[in-house]
């Protein structure tokens, strides 16, 4: 089973050009986990996307497998 964690970067390193730079880390909070996703800075770009709607996708998929989980999800993009 893929967790989000693991759907996260799946996701970014299909999307990089350097995937071996792909990195996520989890912060659990009270009601909510976030997922940290750090990239190469020229690879950003490629992970947001034009007015944010690469990065907006994301997040509408993580979310999705938070349901199954019952747990919300945030994703943040570190540059």
């Amino acid at each position: 089973m893929v967790d989000a964690k693991e759907l996260l970067e799946l996701l970014a390193k299909a999307l990089v050009d350097l995937p071996d730079e792909v990195e996520v880390t989890t912060i659990d909070e009270d009601d909510e986990t976030v997922l940290e996703l750090r990239v190469a800075p020229d690879d950003v770009g490629k992970v947001i996307g034009k007015q944010g709607r690469t990065v907006r996708a994301i997040r509408d998929l993580v979310d999705a497998a938070g349901e199954k989980f019952d747990r919300q999800f945030a994703v943040e993009v570190i540059e």
